[in-house]
């Protein structure tokens, strides 16, 4: 596929809509944004096309565009263009995944949806050069900008020009991102703050939080990242029936499995091999009753089974593993031992509905190439930070830093019950243990995975939860 130039060819749309109850007209914008970034032995250019929707009018009445706040979504990767929160999310129309998991993907239909922001906030879908159809300079290599601050930087300088072009400096802005758009959204908000008040951030929303990425990435000698992940196992294991019954509310129930585990399990963890054989078994035991894995198993493993061993071990007999992004789903092992992820099977259909919305909405040429992932073709190839074994990942101490900064900025922390990559307990314990200003963080917990919003009641309440935090003053 050829890519598309769309520089000097901003294409805009004018539709109505009826969003949270209220009629709407706005505009769809798919435009080119030139972003540059200057450092001391360079100077990196590219071209952003971003897609947005911007409010006209709202109930008949004219919208005074100046003082309308932005919000600038984007997923993560790294690196991923913004397909899924566009087309599940927070476009007009949404791509609808049905209640019952072993739905055929080629039946999930586009429809309206009547949950997005519209209504309080104009949206703009942001895609990274080398993902969607934003493109580095000719004299700048693609891998430039594979590193956490020049990603950050990217988006920074991405969101400065697309306000100053739309007249929109007065605009309250917030960032909402996803997965390693989360660690984008922490570092660009302490980018945007640094020195310069000409941008009034006033919120982030961080939803799958990969912040504190040790504890997400689950390192076998972490003993914290096994009491993290247990409320998330807990959760599968109650939803596939497998566990010992308990009919508390999701949310309590794992408040109870996590005191659990930040006492009795952490405790025993710690004893390493030195654990006394009844502890050892009593532990196992009752990990056993939470996950619906055999207490052998967790014997034999001295209690330290994480999130990915457990995916595929909990029905490895019948030949089955969970999914990844969602627990929730279960599908055939591969053969060979190779690691599945069945919850992936909505990708081709969230793609097929975003090129035909697109292409329908903006009359892209069938040529057109989008591409949902960059050339980032391992995470070997990004540039993390640290610059030695003994590094230190703090890309937490950057919402600090903005939150400190900007006395005003309010942050969201959302998270999916059944999501393995970026577990209700990492989130909350990233939450405990920064220095932000808890009076102004606010955590969520969702029914469904990394993409929670595919749950049509979490999509509502994740909305909600997005308009109350763009419309608190």
């Amino acid at each position: 596929m050829n890519e598309i130039n769309l520089f000097g060819d901003d294409r805009r749309v004018t539709r109505d809509g009826v969003f949270n109850g209220r009629p709407v007209r706005y505009h769809g914008e798919i435009a080119a944004t030139p972003v540059s970034i200057v450092s001391d032995d360079d100077v990196a250019s590219g071209s952003v096309v971003s897609t947005a929707y911007l409010a006209v009018s709202i109930d008949g009445v004219a919208v005074d565009a100046r003082r309308r706040p932005v919000v600038f979504v984007f997923n993560g990767g790294p690196i991923t263009s913004s397909i899924y929160l566009h087309m599940l999310a927070f476009g007009p129309k949404r791509l609808h995944v049905p209640v019952d998991l072993d739905a055929d993907p080629a039946s999930f239909e586009v429809v309206d949806n009547p949950y997005t922001v519209l209504d309080v906030a104009d949206i703009v879908c942001y895609d990274p050069i080398g993902t969607g159809y934003s493109t580095t300079g000719e004299a700048t290599p693609a891998d430039r900008w594979f590193s956490v601050e020049s990603d950050a930087a990217q988006l920074r300088e991405f969101v400065r020009a697309w306000l100053v072009r739309h007249d929109r400096l007065d605009s309250p802005v917030f960032l909402f991102g996803e997965s390693y758009g989360t660690v984008r959204a922490a570092v660009a908000a302490r980018q945007l703050t640094e020195g310069d008040a000409s941008i009034r951030l006033d919120g982030v929303f961080l939803m799958g939080q990969a912040l504190n990425i040790v504890e997400t990435v689950q390192r076998r000698e972490n003993v914290i990242s096994y009491v993290v992940s247990l409320p998330t196992l807990a959760a599968l294991g109650r939803y596939h029936g497998v566990a010992k019954p308990d009919d508390t509310p999701l949310p309590a129930f794992l408040e109870s499995v996590m005191a659990y585990a930040e006492t009795t399990y952490l405790n025993a963890l710690v004893k390493g091999q030195q654990i006394p054989q009844a502890e050892l078994q009593q532990v196992a035991q009752r990990l056993s009753e939470l996950t619906g894995l055999p207490a052998p198993v967790f014997v034999e493993n001295r209690l330290r089974v994480g999130k990915v061993p457990y995916r595929q071990w909990l029905f490895k007999d019948a030949g089955k593993v969970l999914g990844g992004n969602d627990g929730r789903y279960l599908g055939d092992a591969a053969p060979d031992g190779t690691p599945v992820d069945p919850s992936s099977v909505i990708t081709p259909a969230v793609e097929a509905a975003h090129r035909a919305c697109l292409g329908a909405l903006f009359a892209l040429p069938a040529e057109a190439g989008y591409r949902t992932r960059s050339p980032v073709t391992s995470l070997d190839a990004w540039r993390w930070g640290a610059t030695s074994p003994f590094g230190d990942w703090r890309y937490g101490a950057s919402i600090a830093d903005a939150m400190h900064a900007r006395p005003a900025l309010r942050l969201v922390v959302g998270v999916g019950y059944h999501d393995t990559l970026t577990t209700w307990g990492a989130t909350r314990y990233a939450i405990r243990q920064s220095d932000w200003p808890l009076d102004r963080v606010t955590f969520r917990g969702y029914f469904g995975g990394h993409l929670a919003y595919t749950v049509e009641s979490s999509l509502a309440a994740m909305m909600q939860d997005v308009r109350e935090w763009i419309c608190t003053r």
